[in-house]
């Protein structure tokens, strides 16, 4: 079997991985003109608890986003993450209900995301449907299964330890006063935003240095020339779509740890913020690009604009506006770099 090396790519990849680098430069820039501008508008933006704030609103959107970044490199796209991220914490939510431990249920959300995921890449690969319409299908699967396990109620009384995930950090430091509720010195850091360091490094090792993720590049760079070279294709799409599904479940376990309760309608539209945060960091809907740390940063971008944006008093609909028009210039940056 052919080994894929980058330094032996023909010089089309090596200018795409290069406009790649500087498509991320250009949103690493684009991040840090948004901090400035609402740290200056704002007093309060520039704040350990908001910044804290923020990392808590991005590292579900990050989750997610590194998932799809694995499918887009290979040349698909995953719209079912939002929906998958409700069925898998709806799993975890009966799980416990049943008398089942938080560790044990939550492994089983996201084993029902990783499912999921596994049977998008089947149906894309064996039944040959494209990832559209398949995730789209999905999609529609994952949030009807939701419900209907639900009756569309939300999954309450879980206990405290079902929120410690969400909810609890680390170097919490707290100073007692005397009063009911002691002095909180340093917030700590939130274990969500723990999580999201450590998949994100894992994430981009496997991309970088094992050579699974250097057949998700081949796939997607050039699917037929990657499978005359020995490239499992197939197996090499279902394990991406998995990934993405294992970690839209890890995102509902996360997001419904947060909420310390189960809402069957909770994801909507996330697919299309995981979306934007791999595009914008420098992912291409073309395949064969894209990166985590690149995907961080989008995520990111998303997440200082949203919490920007509400404490400017921006209405949520003025924001996906904006975030809309956002992601078109991305896709339009991304072909104007393809086309060259």
């Amino acid at each position: 079997m052919a080994d894929f090396d980058r330094s032996d790519a023909p010089a089309s990849w090596t200018f795409k991985f290069s406009a790649g680098s500087l498509h991320k430069l250009s949103a690493l820039l684009t991040l840090a003109v948004l901090v400035f501008a609402f740290s200056f508008g704002n007093d309060a933006f520039f704040t350990v608890n908001n910044g804290l704030t923020v990392l808590l609103q991005t590292s579900v959107i990050g989750l997610l986003g590194i998932g799809l970044t694995m499918v887009i490199i290979t040349g698909g796209i995953d719209l079912s993450v939002g929906s998958v991220l409700a069925l898998s914490g709806v799993v975890t939510g009966l799980s416990v209900k049943a008398g089942i431990p938080v560790a044990p249920s939550m492994a089983l959300g996201v084993l029902t995301g990783a499912a999921c995921g596994a049977f998008n890449g089947f149906v894309i690969t064996k039944m040959r449907i494209t990832p559209f319409v398949a995730t789209l299908g999905m999609m529609l699967i994952a949030r009807g299964i939701a419900l209907q396990l639900t009756g569309a109620a939300p999954i309450s009384r879980l206990g405290e330890a079902f929120g410690t995930l969400g909810n609890g950090s680390l170097f919490r430091i707290v100073e007692e006063t005397g009063g009911i509720f002691p002095k909180v010195v340093f917030p700590g850091i939130p274990y969500p935003v723990i999580l999201l360091a450590i998949v994100a490094v894992v994430a981009a090792y496997l991309l970088k240095r094992r050579k699974t993720g250097r057949h998700i590049y081949a796939t997607g760079s050039n699917e037929e020339a990657a499978r005359l070279s020995g490239v499992l294709v197939d197996r090499t799409k279902i394990c991406a779509y998995t990934l993405s599904g294992a970690l839209a479940g890890l995102a509902g376990n996360v997001l419904m740890s947060r909420l310390v309760t189960v809402q069957p309608n909770e994801g909507v539209m996330y697919e299309l913020d995981a979306i934007a945060a791999a595009v914008i960091g420098g992912a291409s809907l073309m395949g064969g690009v894209g990166n985590i740390s690149g995907t961080m940063i989008g995520a990111f971008i998303i997440g200082v604009l949203r919490n920007g944006l509400n404490m400017a008093g921006v209405s949520a609909f003025i924001q996906q506006i904006v975030i809309g028009f956002i992601v078109i210039l991305a896709v339009y940056v991304d072909q104007i770099r393809n086309r060259r």
